[in-house]
């Protein structure tokens, strides 16, 4: 394979083997106290893409996950990519018949299914026929494979499949309020191109240093959640993953973690500022806070 570490990634599949050859010791990912390196995220990722295409879901095929956040989420997502396969995130807060047409509507072929849903996909499973194969992300479920079963068993040599900067990478979904949700198709362009824009000129507080730890907190079927994961990979940044927003469970991360920037909605941060721990924890460790998706409040703000 040859050395690709000095030119810009094309795709997400370009990121996970940069990474891997530039930092494969250092950490990408912890979760629950599970570690990653970015030399095993790579070789998952590559197992995930072979295992996709040994059951024959083709480039530009979409599969979906259904669960909270994980470590082996963001596998899923970047072997999806190094497989030109699509990955759809669901948002779980959604009943069960806006889950059935998000997934209808993008076809998926294979679901990825979070231990706390299982009970909720066994009961709309006959509702999905383009869904082939259930894998369950956790836990033991007798008809479906377990996730690390299934990805373990595949070859982790990199598939190199042809895939393209103009093809699409995830497909978001809108919320929906005014009609029928919407797939919103994300390129690897259009992921990677602003984020290499940027660090071309950076401004201070997107300046990323090896040292520097990223809390993935907001949830991953929003770009909140994905896009902060995907930047802390691209920056060879640890990405520190919560299952959950959970404002108790931020203010231990900051402190346990010592979270240098972290990425969260205006309503999550006054929750976060009105929890009563919150004058207590020392944020001497954090750099920078990022917001979006609202308006915020200048006293909040402030």
């Amino acid at each position: 394979m040859p050395d690709t570490s000095t030119v810009l990634p094309q795709t997400l599949g370009d990121v996970t083997r940069q990474q891997a050859h530039a930092r494969g010791h250092d950490i990408a990912y912890t979760f629950e106290g599970r570690a990653t390196s970015f030399a095993e995220f790579d070789r998952h990722a590559s197992q995930i893409a072979n295992g996709l295409i040994a059951a024959g879901v083709e480039p530009g095929t979409r599969i979906a996950y259904l669960g909270k956040n994980s470590d082996h989420y963001f596998e899923a997502l970047f072997g999806a990519a190094k497989a030109g396969v699509v990955m759809t995130p669901v948002n779980w807060r959604l009943a069960p018949p806006e889950i059935v047409y998000i997934l209808s509507d993008c076809k998926a072929k294979i679901l990825f299914v979070g231990s706390e849903f299982t009970a909720l996909v066994r009961g709309i499973a006959n509702n999905l026929p383009t869904v082939k194969r259930f894998i369950a992300m956790e836990g033991d479920v007798p008809e479906w494979q377990s996730f690390e079963v299934w990805r373990d068993a595949q070859p982790d040599r990199d598939p190199q499949c042809a895939v393209a900067r103009e093809d699409v990478a995830i497909q978001l979904y809108t919320s929906g309020t005014t009609g029928r949700p919407k797939g919103a198709m994300l390129k690897h362009a259009g992921i990677l191109g602003p984020r290499q824009a940027f660090a071309a000129d950076a401004p201070e507080w997107n300046k990323w240093a090896a040292d520097d730890i990223g809390l993935v907190a907001m949830p991953v079927f929003h770009i909140g959640g994905t896009g902060f994961g995907i930047t802390t990979l691209v920056n060879g940044a640890k990405g520190v993953v919560a299952r959950e927003f959970d404002p108790n469970r931020v203010l231990d991360f900051i402190e346990e973690d010592r979270i240098s920037k972290f990425f969260m909605v205006p309503a999550a941060m006054q929750i976060v500022v009105r929890h009563p721990r919150a004058r207590e924890v020392d944020y001497s460790r954090i750099k920078y806070i990022l917001y979006g998706a609202s308006p915020i409040p200048l006293d909040l703000l402030r």
